[in-house]
């Protein structure tokens, strides 16, 4: 028998959230960046998972930060290169 654990509700993990196609063009655009410059996260980490992230969509991260409020990062999901 096996416990399921939701990852997201550990005090260190931050809040996880899939972005729709509207808000990652409008990401893209205020940074004038294109989705092969933003930061990576692989299909299988935990939270990813538990939000049911899929190859290529694009995750917001937002973290409690002690000096700035709240601190936003963003993820494009790739799938983990075979060995």
């Amino acid at each position: 028998m096996s416990t399921k654990i939701n990852v997201l509700d550990h005090l260190m993990v931050p809040d996880h959230q899939i972005m729709s196609e509207e808000e990652v063009k409008a990401l893209l655009s205020r940074y004038k960046i294109t989705y092969d410059q933003l930061p990576r996260v692989y299909h299988d980490d935990p939270a990813v998972k538990q939000i049911g992230g899929k190859v290529g969509e694009v995750v917001k991260i937002v973290r409690i930060s002690q000096t700035a409020g709240t601190a936003e990062s963003y993820r494009l999901i790739i799938r983990r290169p075979k060995k």
